[in-house]
């Protein structure tokens, strides 16, 4: 049940973390963090270190920095009828909240770990929950789901991190057998373009592939196409309603972590210039793979368009899209009629709709008062 709108909701922000994406984190979560309504809502900034230490502090955005360096040490507890951090510092005491919003890129938080914790603590949160979150960052199961229910993916082939320090030339020998140069290089379980390569010929191929072994067990490694970057962002659980889309002109060569957050140049075209029929299109592969991978409560799709023949293929899912200043989620809903603020509201109230929704199925069995039977003995 939502908790009574007459008193603050104490909303949990849950951002750093184990991730290759931990400074992305912080901005997104600052952002967040501003645009919840002081009026509804009290913000509780909860930093995850890169050693995984739960820290909580106390103030707005511009302090989630110290936050990670003189926080209070917390740990969620277990018990779903607590839904607080419990102090590991004696003479404090617990911090209650009433919903979770975690702004945790990659892993250990985007990929199911963090939504399986709150699950257990009985707490509502935004976003996707377990099996989702987990799909939706291993982009080689992603692309199998999607392929399976008709939505046209970039070719790709995967390999595992064993397989590449076993046998390095075989493994080569594969890639080249499948596909021409240039091909991507990319940790199939990281976001944010982190240890991502554009690969134009053999003598590249080797370094690019160390790189992405350093960040996950499994590489993507996937045919290049020359194509317009397209994004569409998806709000709802069950009925999801899809954003105008947005294109990206990256200024680099692709759209890597380098072009994404350290450089300036970039630009973000709302809306794309689209057909009618592409802007349906794209709006209907993004809702159907939002249902193929299980998903609830936001997700950013990204498309290619290609650049002759206009051949569509759906790139990857982010279950925590980016809440930064120059992140399309947000700016897309904006362009779409939804301010950055009611977007917050209307992630929290998704929250609570699940969470309730959730609540309602048992995960025991109403045996009659005296018939202990066989599980007696």
């Amino acid at each position: 049940m939502t908790p009574d709108k007459k008193k603050l909701l104490r909303v949990g922000v849950l951002f750093g973390g184990r991730s290759g994406e931990h400074e992305v984190s912080l901005v997104s979560a600052a952002s967040v963090i501003r645009g919840l309504d002081p009026d509804k809502y009290e913000a509780v900034p909860i930093g995850i270190t890169k050693d995984g230490h739960w820290l909580i502090g106390e103030g707005a955005a511009k302090m989630l920095p110290e936050v990670l360096k003189t926080g209070r040490r917390v740990m969620l507890t277990a018990d779903p009828t607590e839904a607080a951090l419990m102090p590991l510092d004696r003479g404090a005491g617990a911090q209650r909240l009433d919903v979770m919003f975690p702004v945790l890129h990659g892993t250990y938080g985007e990929d199911g770990t963090i939504q399986g914790m709150l699950d257990l603590a009985g707490l509502p949160y935004v976003g996707a929950g377990v099996l989702g979150s987990a799909i939706g960052m291993d982009k080689d199961v992603a692309k199998r789901l999607c392929q399976t229910a008709g939505i046209p993916v970039v070719p790709w082939v995967t390999v595992h991190r064993w397989e590449w320090e076993k046998d390095p030339v075989a493994v080569k020998s594969q890639i080249e057998e499948e596909f021409p140069y240039p091909v991507f290089v990319k940790p199939a379980t990281l976001g944010s373009s982190v240890g991502m390569t554009k690969v134009h010929n053999a003598d590249e191929l080797g370094a690019a592939m160390d790189l992405a072994c350093e960040f996950g067990m499994k590489i993507l490694v996937e045919k290049a196409v020359s194509a317009r970057e397209i994004e569409v962002s998806l709000l709802g659980n069950h009925e999801p309603k899809a954003s105008v889309p947005g294109e990206i002109v990256p200024h680099r060569e692709f759209y890597d972590y380098t072009a994404k957050y350290l450089e300036d140049g970039t630009q973000l075209l709302i809306p794309a210039q689209l057909k009618p029929a592409q802007v349906q299109k794209i709006q209907s592969l993004a809702v159907q793979a939002f249902r193929a991978l299980e998903l609830s409560g936001m997700a950013r799709v990204d498309f290619f368009l290609e650049k002759k023949g206009n051949k569509l293929y759906l790139n990857e899912v982010n279950t925590i899209p980016g809440f930064t200043s120059i992140s399309m989620y947000p700016k897309l809903w904006e362009a779409s009629g939804i301010s950055f603020r009611q977007l917050i509201d209307k992630l929290i109230d998704l929250a609570f709709e699940l969470h309730s929704e959730r609540a309602r199925t048992k995960y025991a069995i109403d045996l009659p008062e005296g018939s202990g039977g066989a599980l007696s003995n």
